[in-house]
């Protein structure tokens, strides 16, 4: 049975346990020989033709798990379709890609793999490649009795990135203690949040990767974008079919929104403040003050962890 699919975290404290928001606890469970394998793999540029990209190209570890251009790419320098979103916390996502394309980490690496605008390569390519190193080989043998296979490069690299769990957010320590001091704004941000609705759709442990929701609902945010529909805009709907699924997407996680240099599938915001007022206006049907907004922003700062990738000297 696969590892990322019985992934435990350790219960929050009792402190937390009525609010409607939970603290990260780290994962646990994981093969830890199959995490360091899978890190590797994470940046080998070997999983691309021509030896070009990397997961790790467009999930940069060091700039929390996006990338820091509105568009990833890929081989040849072709750009994606969508915004890359952070790999960190997505073990916690109920599906994977913003259109929920794939259920599960293991899955979802299917995809850039395949994607001729991303990595253009087919399994097969893949797995000759990697088995002409011996070392590799071997250390695959080490962890996998089948070598190196699809298999066991999905199994390695999901593993990885289910270890990829930030913690110690302020707002998750004031929330098991409350004695913890926390920013004025940022307490105040968080009774804004439940106020406004915007937990409605931001909640759990992950503050968001949980549901589905469609862009739009309080009013014509790709009309007044001002830019052509794109395919990538139909979110949901280019995997179901159902008309209902148009223009909707996966709810991103807000646990490092703050640190991202864009927001929406579409990144077509690069200011948190102004990806607020914009959600306000269009999921909510509320203009909210700037007061208010800062407030939020303020809260949302707040729910930042912290992982050992994001460090440099993890990465010289």
């Amino acid at each position: 049975m696969r590892i990322w699919s019985l992934l435990l975290f350790a219960f929050p404290l009792l402190g937390a346990a009525n609010e409607p928001i939970l603290p990260l606890e780290p994962a646990i469970g994981l093969d830890a020989d199959k995490v360091t394998l899978g890190r590797s793999l994470f940046f080998d540029k070997r999983l691309s033709r021509g030896n070009q990209v990397s997961c790790a190209s467009c999930h940069q570890l060091l700039t929390h798990g996006a990338d820091v251009k509105p568009l990833s790419s890929g081989v040849n320098g072709a750009l994606g379709e969508l915004k890359t979103p952070t790999v960190y916390n997505a073990a916690l996502n109920i599906r994977q890609a913003w259109d929920g394309r794939a259920q599960a980490l293991y899955d979802q690496i299917d995809s850039p793999i395949l994607n001729p605008k991303e990595h253009d390569m087919t399994w097969p390519e893949v797995v000759a490649k990697l088995n002409q190193d011996k070392t590799l080989v071997a250390q695959f043998t080490r962890v996998y009795s089948q070598g190196v296979t699809q298999h066991t490069i999905k199994d390695a690299i999901a593993t990885f990135e289910g270890s990829l769990i930030t913690l110690n957010a302020p707002f998750d320590l004031w929330l098991k203690d409350k004695s913890v001091k926390l920013p004025k704004s940022a307490i105040a941000g968080y009774e804004l949040f439940k106020r406004y609705g915007c937990i409605s759709c931001h909640q759990g442990r992950n503050v968001g990767g949980n549901m589905f929701a469609k862009m739009g609902t309080f009013g014509d945010y790709f009309g007044d974008r001002n830019t052509p529909i794109q395919n990538a805009d139909y979110g949901r709907f280019n995997v179901t079919g159902n008309e209902q699924d148009r223009f909707v997407f996966k709810v991103p996680s807000l646990r490092l929104a703050s640190k991202q240099a864009y927001f929406f599938h579409d990144a077509s915001h690069s200011s948190l403040e102004a990806a607020v007022a914009t959600m306000a206006k269009y999921q909510l049907g509320r203009n909210i003050s700037d007061s208010d907004i800062n407030k939020l922003v303020a809260f949302i700062d707040s729910l930042a962890g912290h992982h050992h990738e994001m460090d440099l000297e993890n990465h010289e």
